[in-house]
């Protein structure tokens, strides 16, 4: 009798490959008498089937003496471990990757996000890979099961306190997880001011054109608390008493619910969301608990990276250009234990100050329901800070919380972001006395304030009892706090410039575009490209420039950008 020979996949049993070719798996175990039992795993086994002919016509005679069409053959699916595709470093050191990125946070993610919507149609092999593991599959805020005190104590886990940091830096804290620290930050999306940007090596238009992508990737929008009477009357107080610049504060926030059959349910925005834009546009390899300790490079050129697994196993893996985006404090260092010399590496590291006040506000005036409060002031050139208004306490929930009770006082927060200067002087180095369990010398944070930043937190100070006496906002004390205070230097995750980009190598590690100067296919994509911060949350301008980055490395590798 003729037959076929079926190699079986990876996990098959002689059961499934019955399935699969619609025969009665008893035939098989006739004709197959070396397998021992049909459940039993048989990867890469020979199995005898029977031909084609024999097949069609033992189907047609089952069909004929029933009297009804064949029974439909349901073959086991391929099974996904998880809730993204996963793939092994060793897999990966097998391949050579077009684009390889250090870092799913903001940075890596809009680089992965850009290069899979360009190259959609294109051969191009991209990677990323992450130091950390997996902790949620979303931004926190999107889980019922959290409230802002849950969040910020699970943050509180699952970060660590940035070795190296004391004594001048002791707020500073470290999140390794896939979709880095945007699994936890404030949405808060403000661009940078003209006045800001001006400083920039990248023309003022062209940033302002990325942050308009920027803004419809993450789905940016000004009208998160529209409708709210909470910010529409204190928004008119502050017009009326001369801020003519307040505004509603935009946050990155999916407020649609459902159009043409879609669940939103991915209301704020991570770097989650645009793995999985990048997923729905292309596949890419993606690996976690992988740690790179080094950049290879041959002759001014990348070659690919040195990435160790939690068990110490060492791979390479090869690329023609590699992105890091590892973190303002871990790309320098993975920088400098690579080796790269550079007088500004390391160096600029630059925060804001950060400026907290809690109120209380009478009621009586704001009809029900309040809603929430949602206001940014903004910087002016006289006035190098921005000044925030929310509540009542963490206003994210407020919609949810139908049992809050209708008290004749609520919660305003103000929060104040300070400009500080770009110095060499602060930066992070390399203590070689210190190597972790990799191997890599841990950093060490030098950080202070200038005089002219410690004025900066004065006028920021009474700036902010001004607007709270001006909106009618009376400041309190709460959970031991006064009611105003600055935070520990660190504790705002606004941290940028160790790997800042410019003209002039002296002063810059990466030029426009992020590439580093002197090497070819080295980019950096993350807070610490970035050489003047302002007073605003930088996460958009992050991604906005981390999208531009993606362009060029699209343009260098042959293929100009397409426009939508």
């Amino acid at each position: 009798m003729p037959l076929r020979i079926w190699v079986s996949n990876n996990r098959e049993t002689l059961s499934a490959i019955a399935i699969k070719n619609r025969l009665p798996v008893e035939e098989l175990v006739l004709l197959n008498p070396h397998i021992v039992h049909p459940d039993l795993d048989i990867t890469g086994k020979s199995v005898y089937l029977p031909s084609e002919t024999e097949m069609n016509n033992e189907i047609l005679s089952r069909a004929d003496s029933k009297g009804s069409i064949p029974t439909c053959a349901v073959a086991p699916p391929e099974m996904l471990n998880n809730w993204i595709p996963l793939t092994p470093l060793s897999q990966m050191a097998e391949q050579e990757y077009d684009v390889l990125i250090i870092g799913t946070g903001a940075g890596g993610g809009s680089v992965l996000w850009r290069l899979c919507e360009q190259w959609k149609k294109e051969k191009k092999r991209i990677g990323i890979i992450e130091r950390g593991d997996q902790v949620i599959p979303t931004h926190a805020r999107n889980l019922s099961t959290l409230n802002q005190e849950r969040l910020v104590a699970y943050f509180s886990y699952l970060s660590k306190p940035l070795p190296g940091s004391l004594p001048e830096y002791p707020g500073a804290r470290q999140l390794f997880a896939l979709g880095g620290r945007t699994l936890f930050w404030y949405a808060f999306t403000p661009r940078l001011h003209e006045w800001d940007l001006a400083k920039w090596p990248i023309p003022v238009q062209e940033m302002e054109s990325y942050y308009g992508i920027a803004e419809q990737v993450m789905n940016v929008t000004g009208a998160f608390a529209e409708g709210a009477s909470f910010t529409e009357i204190l928004l008119e107080r502050l017009w009326l008493r001369g801020y003519s610049k307040a505004t509603p504060l935009p946050v990155a926030a999916d407020i649609v619910p459902q159009s043409f059959g879609q669940t939103h349910t991915d209301m704020f925005t991570s770097s989650i969301s645009l793995l999985a834009r990048a997923l729905n546009q292309r596949p890419f390899d993606l690996a976690i608990n992988a740690r790179a300790t080094k950049i290879l490079h041959d002759n001014g050129r990348v070659t690919g990276v040195t990435v160790v697994s939690p068990d110490k196993t060492a791979y390479t893996l090869k690329a023609k250009t590699v992105v890091v985006s590892a973190s303002t404090f871990e790309t320098p260092r993975l920088l400098l234990n690579s080796g790269f010399q550079n007088r500004a590496l390391g160096h600029y590291l630059t925060n804001q100050t950060f400026v907290q006040a809690t109120g209380v506000i009478s009621t009586t005036d704001f009809p029900i329901p309040w809603g929430p409060l949602n206001i940014m002031i903004p910087q002016k050139p006289e006035k190098p800070y921005s000044v925030l208004m929310t509540g009542p306490e963490a206003f994210y929930w407020y919609p949810v919380s139908v049992e809050r009770p209708l008290t004749g006082e609520t919660t305003v927060n103000f929060f104040g972001y300070g400009k500080v200067e770009p110095r060499y002087e602060n930066r992070v180095t390399l203590n070689p006395d210190k190597i972790d369990e990799y191997g890599v010398p841990e950093i060490k944070v030098h950080f202070s304030l200038s005089e002219t930043d410690k004025n900066v937190v004065d006028q920021m100070t009474e700036g902010i009892k001004r607007i709270a006496k001006d909106s009618g906002v009376r400041l309190i004390s709460k959970n031991g706090n006064p009611p105003i205070c600055l935070t520990p230097l660190g504790d705002l995750h606004h941290d940028s410039g160790t790997c800042r980009i410019g003209d002039d190598p002296n002063t810059s590690v990466a030029n426009q575009y992020g590439q580093i100067h002197g090497i070819s296919g080295l980019y950096v994509a993350d807070n610490s490209v970035l050489p003047y911060i302002g007073a605003e949350n930088l996460t958009l301008t992050t991604v906005a420039f981390a999208i531009r980055a993606a362009d060029h490395i699209i343009k260098q590798g042959g293929k100009q950008p397409k426009t939508k």
